[in-house]
């Protein structure tokens, strides 16, 4: 398994991908990702300077994906974007240098990183307080994903 920055390649795998875990997750309804125009664009959405999406290829096909961008009206503060592994590769150790990846490209841009998620993603709630990922009571922003129940942020 590697780990590289999205390429425009990838949009199709990367949108099947988090379409394929949200159902996992009952996450196929409005108010989350599900509904996000963007997903099958992923290659042109993260080009700015702050934004990235890495992939995580596996025999020449993405099985793992994680974003940052910045949070829309809110200073400093960047979100953790769709990261989402299919199942046979969870528990690799392939999340924590993701993540860790993710984190050092926001330090650059941002001070905070924010996401948000659902409770029962048990294992990616557990993942995050372990990497230092604080819970939150509320969003901190109202946006799209309304349907999201779980909302954490991080001193970068």
């Amino acid at each position: 398994m590697k780990i590289r920055l999205i390429e425009e390649k990838d949009n199709q795998e990367v949108e099947k991908l988090i379409r394929d875990c949200l159902i996992e997750f009952g996450g196929n309804k409005p108010g989350c990702a599900w509904e996000d125009k963007d997903l099958g664009q992923f290659y042109q959405v993260y080009q700015p300077a702050n934004k990235q999406y890495l992939v995580v290829i596996e025999n020449g096909h993405v099985v793992g994906g994680c974003g940052i961008g910045p949070v829309q009206g809110v200073g400093g503060v960047c979100e953790l974007q769709k990261m989402y592994c299919y199942k046979a590769i969870r528990g690799t150790g392939i999340a924590q240098q993701l993540l860790d990846q993710s984190l050092n490209f926001a330090k650059k841009y941002y001070q905070q990183c924010y996401l948000e998620t659902f409770s029962n993603m048990i294992a990616a709630n557990k993942f995050y307080l372990k990497n230092g990922f604080t819970a939150l009571q509320q969003p901190l922003i109202q946006g799209p994903h309304y349907a999201c129940d779980k909302w954490y942020i991080k001193d970068l």
